[in-house]
């Protein structure tokens, strides 16, 4: 008797495959091969679900922490709320978008956009705080008005400490990702959950080896990314002495 499903491949009369009830091993190549298909399926649920949750948070952070800024009165509110929703657990907070998602992928992206407000709001606000008031006072000599103040000046020299917050709230969102397991969309967290329910070691460990390797590529990509948004920072950390 093996952990493998119904019309997964049979086990060989040679012995035991590793992920055999005989054997059950922590890990085992025959199973992310006899498995790929649903391995890439929910690797590609995993990526899809963070990746959106990323952009909607970034959507949503970007102009919070500006009203913040612009408004200093309001900045205990925005960070209070959106210190506030983290400590929801997800076990109630993702029932609460039932009523209008229903059992889909929106219910764990809205949650987990949520959940990375809280960071990324932080971070617009300390990113424009490390703006020089020097250099803002020199572009508005300059004649730079408001909104080419924001663009052009504030914002790229800020974007080092966005980018900064902008990888935590990508690890620990593919982490979270796996929190969708609640309402089956938690990518590579349905096979982790499938896993320690029916104590299946290879299941488990694999699911969790590409969670943490989505986790690694993902901040990898975002400091490649920040590096070519801002050669400035190579430079002057190349003319320290």
């Amino acid at each position: 008797m093996t952990l493998l499903s119904p019309g997964a491949p049979v086990q060989q009369a040679s012995g035991p495959t590793c992920y055999s009830q005989l054997r059950n091993d922590w890990f085992c190549w025959d199973y992310v091969t006899d498995r790929r298909e649903e391995l890439i399926d929910a690797t590609t649920q995993h990526v899809t679900i963070t990746l959106a949750a990323l952009l909607l948070a970034v959507a949503v952070a970007l102009p919070l922490g500006l009203i913040a800024r612009r408004y200093p009165r309001l900045e205990s509110a925005v960070l209070g709320v959106s210190t506030g929703i983290y400590t929801i657990p997800s076990l109630a907070l993702f029932p609460l978008f039932l009523p209008f998602t229903g059992l889909s992928a929106a219910t764990v992206i809205l949650g987990l956009a949520l959940y990375a407000l809280t960071i990324l709001v932080r971070a617009v606000l300390d990113g424009l705080r490390a703006v020089p008031e020097d250099v803002r006072e020199a572009a508005r000599g300059l004649g730079h008005g408001p909104t080419r103040l924001l663009l052009g000046v504030e914002l790229p020299l800020a974007l080092p400490v966005l980018m900064a917050g902008l990888r935590v709230a990508a690890v620990s969102t593919v982490a979270l990702t796996t929190v969708g397991t609640l309402v089956s969309y938690g990518g590579l967290g349905n096979l982790i959950s499938h896993g320690v329910a029916r104590d299946f070691r290879a299941e488990l460990l694999t699911a969790s080896v590409l969670c943490v390797l989505l986790a690694l590529l993902l901040d990898a990509l975002i400091v490649g990314a920040q590096r070519l948004l801002t050669p400035w920072s190579r430079e002057t950390r190349g003319a320290r002495p």
